[in-house]
């Protein structure tokens, strides 16, 4: 067997014993990714036991204006988890949330709320930072899209400067639902099918702040891509990512930063890893997988894992210095990992 097979299979038959960091052959000295983006693997950031603070799945993370990193994970134990930068837990909040997925960030200063997608109660919600619920939203029968809450499954939102909200139904029938600031239904765009503007997991959605106008930058999973639309929904782009499965684009400085969750081979399990593009849309950095390279047309190799850091990274955060956190689907209930910028 290959050693890095050997690896993988070893990391997934006792990753249900290793409850905060299943890493095997890591240094706290080696560097990962390339050029201006490399990184150098804290083992031990998070300062908790998961028999105290279990999760299940940790699905994302947003960094809030006193500096704290939040964590949305479907574990009703503890939906929401703050911890400071050195991974101190601070408190929790949230026993509601069974199919809690998509967590969005907004507002500055004292006024920051959150954004919080459910999967499996068909819902989305706005929040205060302590826990409050402020506002539910139901599935948009408005759009004559859906007749029954089943069929909108919404993984993400992204929310203007103004305060409009697009919520990505991400497992669902592959819409983008656009609400004004009044919550009330605007628009409706992507969906199944085959044309460019159509949408195969609508996984993420944000805001593109480094073009002038903005756009939404909207992934298609399946299809390893992401799709740039108009704030009015007309397509743009594809980015393509081949042998990337990518999850929701984070967009910080003038970087876009998304964790693949695997290769797009069914059978290749645990095969993830982080990719982060320029403002260019060209890949300069691989953390756990392999470099950008480019065949005899130009056109971009399929990505793949080169290093078994992870199994099924699912969201990726920067924080205020520039370091990344990472956190995972299905990774045998694992802590995020932290990685400081060299």
């Amino acid at each position: 067997m290959k050693r890095r097979e050997f690896i993988q299979r070893s990391t997934l038959a006792a990753g249900a014993s290793f409850l905060s960091y299943p890493l095997i052959g890591q240094n706290e000295d080696q560097l990962y990714g390339q050029n201006e983006k490399r990184y150098r693997l804290d083992k031990n950031w998070v300062k908790a036991e998961a028999a105290q603070l279990p999760v299940k799945d940790c699905h994302e993370m947003v960094q809030d204006a006193q500096g704290r990193i939040i964590l949305l994970t479907n574990e009703t134990n503890n939906n929401v988890i703050f911890f400071d930068r050195k991974g101190k837990v601070l408190k929790t909040w949230g026993h509601d949330f069974p199919g809690a997925h998509g967590l969005t960030l907004i507002g500055s200063g004292n006024d920051q709320r959150l954004f919080i997608t459910d999967t499996e109660r068909h819902q989305f919600y706005q929040a205060t930072i302590d826990g409050k619920i402020l506002n539910t939203w139901d599935f948009p029968v408005a759009t004559e899209k859906y007749t029954e809450a089943k069929q909108f499954v919404p993984t993400e939102t992204a929310i203007t400067k103004t305060g409009e909200v697009y919520v990505a139904d991400g497992y669902g029938a592959q819409y983008i639902t656009h609400y004004d600031q009044q919550g009330k239904i605007k628009n409706v765009f992507g969906g199944r099918g085959d044309k460019e503007w159509h949408l195969d997991n609508a996984h993420g959605i944000c805001i593109d702040y480094r073009t002038q106008p903005e756009t939404l930058m909207i992934t298609d999973r399946t299809r390893c891509c992401f799709k740039r639309f108009t704030l009015a929904g007309e397509f743009i782009e594809t980015i393509s990512l081949p042998g990337a499965c990518v999850c929701r684009p984070v967009i910080k400085g003038n970087y876009l930063y998304s964790a693949v969750l695997r290769s797009p081979d069914l059978n290749h399990e645990n095969s993830g890893f982080v990719i982060i593009l320029n403002k260019e849309n060209k890949v300069v950095s691989v953390i756990g997988g392999s470099e950008a390279a480019y065949d005899e047309n130009k056109k971009l190799k399929p990505f793949s894992q080169t290093v078994p850091l992870f199994k099924h990274p699912h969201d990726v955060l920067v924080d205020d210095e520039e370091n990344l956190y990472v956190c995972q689907w299905n990774s045998g209930k694992v802590y995020p990992y932290k990685f400081l910028a060299v």
